[in-house]
């Protein structure tokens, strides 16, 4: 018998054989059946469905086809059959910001911070910003440098030789691998294996910018006001200081406008500037950086409102993801942004060279 097929007339019976199964005591109605039956020019087909109504003289079975009547004279075999399968659940396309590979994502957020020079070595890009920051001032190890781990090294070391920069490589991982450890990318087992130390590991961290709150969900205390302007101004530069350092250098302000587009949102407060945060835009993204509260201002919400802030641009200009970098050991930070919806895509980490 043939159970895959719904309907009559859906298959020739050819060559009936006389040992076809028929159990009448499971043809009863409410039962999903599969009946052969002979059809007005001789041939045979089954109806497979629910078994609507049976008696004497007739059964009604519900095929995908609509309904079908068998006599009972032309019935040849009959018997229940197991329920379909249950339909596959779709497959749910992950969303764009935890889709995108590692290597796409580092090159995005690349273009957020643009350096002042890049030099390519196969994958590899060889960054120079004047020292400021080590997103800007690191090779980026992506991908094959296209020749031997040594030479790439060697190549690494003469670039910031030239420059009086330290030599610096930024190796992206997936989360969760230990620099150290023996899943760590070849590139950094053989920085390891030459000395050169770890340096401040990092969490690259997405969001839908349509996850992220907006200004609206996000007070402000009272007496607190938030301006945004499209370059840092003096009143915005008063308040940043990168890793605590002093005023921004010239090679600084050059990155902090690098990206195709920018925000830089603060807090005033009594005429004081007491948080501020850089947004930046491009290829769909929203960079979030630069973020910093003063400390006696801190536990006050302000850098939540400012990256509700940067997160209203962002949609404005049509950004549908956001990425952000965090220190993995800045647990205050994390706890914010995961708070606001942002979670771990991946890590990075650098080798710095030591000193001779």
């Amino acid at each position: 018998m043939s159970g895959g097929v719904g309907g009559a007339g859906g298959e020739p019976g050819g060559g009936l054989r006389a040992r076809h199964v028929l159990r009448p005591h499971e043809l009863v109605p409410g039962a999903r059946v599969v009946l052969r039956h002979r059809t007005g020019d001789g041939s045979a087909a089954d109806a497979l469905g629910e078994l609507l109504a049976a008696d004497a003289e007739r059964l009604v079975v519900r095929t995908r086809r609509g309904e079908v009547v068998v006599r009972r004279a032309d019935l040849l075999a009959g018997k229940a059959v197991p329920p379909p399968p249950a339909p596959r659940a779709p497959r749910r396309r992950r969303p764009p910001h935890a889709a995108v590979g590692v290597e796409e994502l580092e090159l995005v957020a690349a273009a957020h911070w643009r350096p002042h020079e890049v030099e390519r070595l196969g994958g590899w890009r060889l960054r120079a910003a004047g020292g400021f920051t080590g997103r800007a001032n690191s090779a980026l190890a992506l991908g094959s440098p296209g020749v031997p781990l040594p030479a790439a090294v060697a190549a690494v070391e003469d670039f910031y030789a030239r420059r009086g920069l330290p030599a610096r490589v930024a190796v992206p991982h997936a989360a969760g691998t230990a620099p150290d450890g023996p899943d760590a990318p070849e590139v950094a087992r053989e920085l390891a294996a030459r000395g050169w130390a770890v340096d401040t590991p990092t969490l690259v961290l997405t969001a839908a910018v349509d996850d992220l709150p907006g200004p609206g969900e996000v007070p402000l205390p009272a007496g607190c006001a938030v301006v945004s302007t499209g370059e840092p101004d003096a009143a915005w530069l008063a308040g940043y200081h990168y890793r605590g350092g002093p005023a921004v250098p010239p090679a600084g302000l050059r990155v902090l406008v690098s990206a195709d587009a920018q925000v830089f949102a603060r807090v005033v407060e009594d005429g004081a500037v007491v948080a501020v945060a850089r947004g930046s835009l491009g290829a769909g993204w929203l960079g979030v950086s630069a973020v910093e509260v003063a400390p006696s201002h801190r536990r006050r919400g302000l850098a939540r409102r400012l990256l509700a802030e940067v997160a209203g641009v962002g949609r404005a200009h049509g950004a549908v993801s956001a990425f952000l970098q965090v220190a993995a050991a800045n647990g205050g930070a994390r706890a914010l942004y995961e708070g606001a919806g942002f979670g771990v895509h991946h890590a990075y980490h650098y080798r710095v060279r030591p000193q001779r």
